[in-house]
């Protein structure tokens, strides 16, 4: 008998563990089956993808329901009863139960839905499987410890090109409640050397991202430096993703850290909000004294790219308690700031406490909210697009050092994205492709009104080039870069030492972009402290940190006390 197994992922990149769990659960109790797994993307043609995964009679269809791809899955449920009405369709995953309740008669009576972990199934559902004599529900309990379900032809088959995602726990320590943990009690770990163990197999096939999915992998601060330690002393080039707590790093973690080279660590921290009334009522438990120098001391190495979470339609949050969410997160100066609607997922705690908190939902998955007793419907939308606009502007490499003196001169942050909100809408920005180039000229535009402005011109213009461009784009450029370059060609030594002999004086100046800046600028990243103009060379070479930006370097002799 042949399954297929089918999941559909947000992207291409993505995978999906929970059929490699399954396959080796169907693998071990029916060795006779042959399984198929199948892999799509939310964002797939719907005719050719229902039609694909109908081919080939298969014995029953598999399926992992999550809130992302939920409606996709239940049109497919119901067309695919249409063309195969008597091939049994199992369901598993957080959004298959709810999405079981709204399918059509007809498909749902093929459908049989199985709550919670695949390997502690009811021995029944083997015996059933085989004989076409499902039940409409089954049973799971919990298992531990659990195994990495994947093996070696899955690296060069379903995986290939793709993030591979691993478990070393199951369970959260904490009990939000907007979160399906909520209903779970304590944490299970895998032991350490089961850990080392599968890892360093999976990382034999040199995956670019491995992705943790431990919901919050420092629980134990002492475990997590323990696999970090193993992992970074593997081979290979490997970016390993962790769900972190932002309040659970130690001294000896951070001492760990910093030894970590670039491209090796990625942390997404859950911070939510800093509002310790809205913390309270979620019942997220966080120590927000420790959560401001902790992150703090991971941007500043440098090498670990830091990606902090906001939710927006959480209980007690306003308009003015978002504003200071947000910006006491920027004032940290994260590489990454995601601020995602809160959904009332079914059957969370927080679902039971719509009335009193005035939650507004939409109807379908993902259940976004659309307003509460703290904003309504206007304010809501609002913020989401200030979302979006942070999402654009903020979230890239494109503008690190115009934030960086932003937060020094504590800008009223929220204030200033509001307006710059008011500008892309104005352009129509969000119907636009969002180019540097598109970006920067709106930036220009909104700054050119303030004390400022041309400092702020110079920012963007020492931004664009650290970004790996050999020339400005119209807005940006005052005079000819070509003319500087030609003048410095004429003036400076044979020798640059370290940078260039006479051999590779040439090439130099081919690959380089020249650009004299204004003493005032010089002087905010500090390169200079006199008041005095000097050129600046941008270089192909790029910096060993996160955004990889490209080196500059002050000219000899343009520059007062570099000479």
């Amino acid at each position: 008998m042949q399954y297929k197994l089918i999941a559909f992922n947000g992207r291409f990149l993505h995978s999906c563990l929970a059929l490699f769990y399954v396959r080796a659960a169907l693998e071990d109790n029916l060795p006779e089956c042959r399984t198929q797994i199948e892999q799509y993307t939310i964002n797939d043609p719907y005719y050719p993808t229902l039609r694909k995964i109908a081919s080939g009679e298969p014995a029953a269809l598999f399926f992992s329901v999550y809130i992302w791809n939920s409606i996709y899955i239940q049109r497919l449920i119901e067309d695919l009863g249409k063309l195969h009405p008597s091939i049994p369709i199992i369901m598993g995953g957080p959004q298959a139960g709810s999405m079981i309740v709204n399918l059509a008669r007809d498909a749902a009576r093929n459908c049989t839905l199985v709550q919670g972990e695949i390997e502690g199934i009811e021995k029944s559902f083997y015996r059933d499987l085989p004989g076409n004599s499902l039940k409409g529900e089954y049973g799971c309990s919990k298992v531990a410890p659990f195994k990495s379900p994947y093996r070696a032809e899955d690296f060069k088959g379903p995986l290939k090109n793709r993030h591979i995602y691993y478990e070393s726990s199951r369970g959260c320590p904490f009990g939000c409640t907007y979160c399906l943990s909520a209903s779970e009690k304590g944490v299970r770990h895998l032991p350490d050397s089961q850990v080392y163990e599968e890892t360093k197999d999976i990382l034999r096939y040199g995956p670019k991202v491995l992705r943790f999915v431990d919901r919050t992998f420092n629980d134990l601060p002492a475990r997590a430096l323990k696999i970090w330690n193993f992992l970074v002393k593997q081979p290979g080039e490997t970016l390993f993703h962790f769900e972190m707590a932002p309040d659970r790093f130690t001294e000896e973690m951070f001492r760990f850290l910093a030894q970590v080279g670039v491209g090796r660590f990625q942390f997404e921290l859950g911070v939510q909000s800093t509002n310790p009334q809205t913390l309270a009522a979620i019942k997220r438990k966080c120590d927000l004294a420790k959560l401001k120098p902790t992150i703090r001391n991971l941007v500043s190495l440098g090498t670990i790219h830091v990606h902090l979470d906001l939710i927006l339609g959480l209980p007690h949050e306003d308009r003015a308690s978002f504003a200071r969410s947000f910006a006491d997160v920027y004032k940290l100066g994260p590489h990454y700031i995601q601020m995602g609607l809160l959904k009332i997922l079914p059957h969370t705690p927080i679902s039971k406490s719509m009335e009193e908190y005035g939650l507004v939902i939409c109807e379908k998955p993902p259940y976004e909210v659309l307003a509460t007793r703290w904003l309504d419907k206007n304010d809501m939308e609002e913020l989401f697009w200030f979302g979006e606009c942070v999402e654009a502007y903020y979230n890239n490499r494109y503008f690190r050092s115009v934030w960086a003196y932003l937060r020094k001169e504590k800008e009223d942050i929220f204030v200033f994205f509001q307006a710059l909100l008011m500008l892309c809408r104005e352009k129509g920005f969000f119907e636009l492709a969002s180019t540097q180039e598109l970006m920067s000229s709106l930036l220009l535009e909104f700054t050119k009104d303030r004390p400022d402005s041309e400092l702020l011109r110079e920012l963007l213009i020492f931004d664009w080039l650290r970004c790996g461009h050999r020339f400005l784009p119209s807005h940006l450029e005052q005079e000819s870069m070509a003319r500087n370059k030609k003048n410095l060609w004429k003036q400076m030594g044979q020798n640059w030492e370290g940078v260039y002999d006479y051999k590779s004086r040439d090439e130099f100046f081919k690959q380089g972009a020249f650009v004299l800046f204004s003493g005032e600028f010089l002087q905010e990243i500090g390169l200079a402290d006199d008041g005095k103009p000097g050129y600046v060379c941008f270089q192909a070479e790029r910096e060993k940190t996160v955004f990889a930006l490209n080196r500059f370097l002050p000219i000899p002799g343009t520059v007062s006390g570099l000479a």
